[in-house]
Protein backbone atom coordinates (compact mmCIF):
# COMPACT_ATOMS: atom_id res chain seq x y z
CA UNK A 1 0.00 0.00 0.00
CA UNK A 2 2.97 2.33 1.03
CA UNK A 3 4.80 1.04 -2.34
CA UNK A 4 1.01 2.83 -4.07
CA UNK A 5 1.02 5.99 -2.52
CA UNK A 6 4.75 6.59 -2.97
CA UNK A 7 3.87 6.16 -7.04
CA UNK A 8 0.82 8.08 -6.85
CA UNK A 9 2.80 11.29 -4.87
CA UNK A 10 6.27 10.98 -7.78
CA UNK A 11 3.59 10.63 -10.82
CA UNK A 12 1.47 13.79 -9.04
CA UNK A 13 4.65 15.53 -8.88
CA UNK A 14 5.71 15.11 -11.87
CA UNK A 15 2.66 16.42 -13.46
CA UNK A 16 2.94 19.41 -10.80
CA UNK A 17 6.36 20.16 -11.49
CA UNK A 18 5.87 21.66 -14.84
CA UNK A 19 3.81 24.08 -13.63
CA UNK A 20 6.33 25.48 -11.66
CA UNK A 21 8.21 26.60 -14.30
CA UNK A 22 6.06 29.79 -14.96
CA UNK A 23 4.59 31.30 -18.21
CA UNK A 24 5.92 30.63 -21.87
CA UNK A 25 7.10 33.10 -24.01
CA UNK A 26 3.54 32.91 -26.42
CA UNK A 27 1.29 33.13 -23.18
CA UNK A 28 3.46 36.25 -22.02
CA UNK A 29 3.03 37.75 -25.26
CA UNK A 30 -0.35 37.11 -25.53
CA UNK A 31 -1.04 38.80 -21.59
CA UNK A 32 1.17 42.04 -23.01
CA UNK A 33 -0.50 42.30 -26.10
CA UNK A 34 -3.63 42.18 -24.25
CA UNK A 35 -2.51 44.76 -22.20
CA UNK A 36 -1.20 46.77 -24.72
CA UNK A 37 -4.98 46.44 -26.75
CA UNK A 38 -6.48 47.88 -23.55
CA UNK A 39 -5.27 51.87 -24.29
CA UNK A 40 -5.89 52.65 -27.49
CA UNK A 41 -3.24 55.18 -27.01
CA UNK A 42 -1.35 52.74 -27.39
CA UNK A 43 -2.09 52.08 -31.40
CA UNK A 44 0.97 51.10 -33.13
CA UNK A 45 2.65 49.15 -30.35
CA UNK A 46 4.37 45.82 -30.80
CA UNK A 47 5.32 43.25 -28.01
CA UNK A 48 7.76 40.24 -28.82
CA UNK A 49 8.72 38.46 -26.06
CA UNK A 50 11.77 36.10 -25.48
CA UNK A 51 12.83 34.31 -22.03
CA UNK A 52 10.13 36.70 -20.26
CA UNK A 53 12.29 39.60 -21.50
CA UNK A 54 9.46 42.09 -23.94
CA UNK A 55 10.35 43.98 -26.50
CA UNK A 56 7.59 46.73 -27.80
CA UNK A 57 8.56 48.57 -30.72
CA UNK A 58 6.37 50.71 -32.92
CA UNK A 59 5.44 54.25 -33.64
CA UNK A 60 3.22 56.22 -30.19
CA UNK A 61 1.99 59.12 -30.62
CA UNK A 62 3.71 60.88 -27.82
CA UNK A 63 6.24 60.15 -24.60
CA UNK A 64 3.40 59.63 -22.26
CA UNK A 65 2.22 56.77 -24.53
CA UNK A 66 5.43 55.17 -24.34
CA UNK A 67 5.59 55.51 -20.35
CA UNK A 68 2.35 53.79 -20.70
CA UNK A 69 3.76 51.20 -23.06
CA UNK A 70 6.13 49.86 -21.00
CA UNK A 71 4.19 50.55 -17.65
CA UNK A 72 1.45 48.17 -18.77
CA UNK A 73 4.12 45.41 -20.60
CA UNK A 74 5.74 45.86 -16.84
CA UNK A 75 2.58 44.48 -15.04
CA UNK A 76 2.04 41.32 -17.13
CA UNK A 77 3.19 39.10 -14.20
CA UNK A 78 6.10 36.58 -15.51
CA UNK A 79 7.48 39.10 -17.62
CA UNK A 80 11.34 39.74 -16.35
CA UNK A 81 11.92 43.26 -17.72
CA UNK A 82 11.04 45.62 -20.75
CA UNK A 83 12.84 46.99 -23.86
CA UNK A 84 11.06 50.01 -24.74
CA UNK A 85 12.07 50.69 -28.36
CA UNK A 86 9.02 52.64 -29.59
CA UNK A 87 9.68 56.14 -31.19
CA UNK A 88 7.40 59.13 -31.46
CA UNK A 89 6.01 60.05 -34.28
CA UNK A 90 6.83 63.45 -35.82
CA UNK A 91 4.21 66.41 -34.97
CA UNK A 92 1.66 67.19 -37.77
CA UNK A 93 2.53 70.11 -39.73
CA UNK A 94 1.04 73.31 -39.53
CA UNK A 95 -1.88 74.35 -40.70
CA UNK A 96 -1.39 76.37 -43.84
CA UNK A 97 -1.35 79.84 -43.58
CA UNK A 98 -4.66 82.15 -44.51
CA UNK A 99 -3.86 83.77 -47.67
CA UNK A 100 -5.42 86.91 -47.66
CA UNK A 101 -5.95 89.15 -50.58
CA UNK A 102 -4.56 92.46 -51.17
CA UNK A 103 -7.67 95.46 -51.28
CA UNK A 104 -7.05 96.30 -54.81
CA UNK A 105 -7.02 92.66 -56.40
CA UNK A 106 -10.09 92.13 -53.50
CA UNK A 107 -12.06 94.84 -54.61
CA UNK A 108 -11.64 93.39 -58.53
CA UNK A 109 -12.33 90.10 -57.33
CA UNK A 110 -15.67 91.18 -55.25
CA UNK A 111 -17.07 93.35 -58.10
CA UNK A 112 -16.87 90.39 -60.14
CA UNK A 113 -18.26 87.68 -57.67
CA UNK A 114 -21.26 90.24 -57.17
CA UNK A 115 -21.70 91.32 -60.84
CA UNK A 116 -24.42 88.30 -61.35
CA UNK A 117 -26.63 90.42 -58.36
CA UNK A 118 -27.26 93.93 -59.34
CA UNK A 119 -28.92 94.91 -55.75
CA UNK A 120 -25.94 94.07 -54.24
CA UNK A 121 -23.12 96.85 -53.56
CA UNK A 122 -19.54 95.75 -52.14
CA UNK A 123 -17.15 97.74 -50.22
CA UNK A 124 -13.34 96.36 -48.90
CA UNK A 125 -11.69 98.16 -46.27
CA UNK A 126 -8.50 96.50 -44.90
CA UNK A 127 -9.29 92.59 -45.97
CA UNK A 128 -13.00 93.19 -45.15
CA UNK A 129 -15.49 92.90 -47.44
CA UNK A 130 -19.31 94.43 -46.66
CA UNK A 131 -21.99 93.71 -48.13
CA UNK A 132 -25.23 96.21 -48.22
CA UNK A 133 -28.26 96.03 -50.51
CA UNK A 134 -30.71 93.22 -51.13
CA UNK A 135 -30.84 89.50 -52.33
CA UNK A 136 -33.39 86.87 -53.02
CA UNK A 137 -32.81 84.30 -50.39
CA UNK A 138 -32.24 81.06 -53.02
CA UNK A 139 -29.35 83.47 -54.60
CA UNK A 140 -27.78 83.90 -50.96
CA UNK A 141 -25.61 80.77 -50.92
CA UNK A 142 -23.96 81.26 -54.22
CA UNK A 143 -23.75 85.20 -53.69
CA UNK A 144 -21.72 84.07 -50.05
CA UNK A 145 -19.25 80.95 -51.86
CA UNK A 146 -18.69 83.46 -54.19
CA UNK A 147 -17.27 86.21 -51.96
CA UNK A 148 -15.42 83.65 -49.90
CA UNK A 149 -13.56 82.23 -52.90
CA UNK A 150 -12.02 85.87 -53.28
CA UNK A 151 -10.03 85.24 -49.81
CA UNK A 152 -11.38 88.27 -47.68
CA UNK A 153 -9.97 88.36 -44.21
CA UNK A 154 -13.72 88.89 -43.40
CA UNK A 155 -17.39 89.40 -44.77
CA UNK A 156 -19.98 91.60 -43.31
CA UNK A 157 -23.32 90.97 -44.35
CA UNK A 158 -25.57 92.49 -41.47
CA UNK A 159 -26.72 95.11 -43.97
CA UNK A 160 -27.54 92.88 -46.81
CA UNK A 161 -30.93 92.21 -46.92
CA UNK A 162 -32.76 88.75 -47.45
CA UNK A 163 -35.68 88.90 -49.30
Amino acid sequence: MKRILAIIAIVAFSFALPSCKGKSDADLKTAAEAAISANPDLTGAMVEVKDGVATISGELKDPAAQAAAESAVKGVEGIKSVQNQTSVAPPPPPPAPVVITADDSLKTAITDAIKDHPTVQASVTDGVVTLTGEIAKNDLKTLMQKVQSTKPKKVESKSLTVK
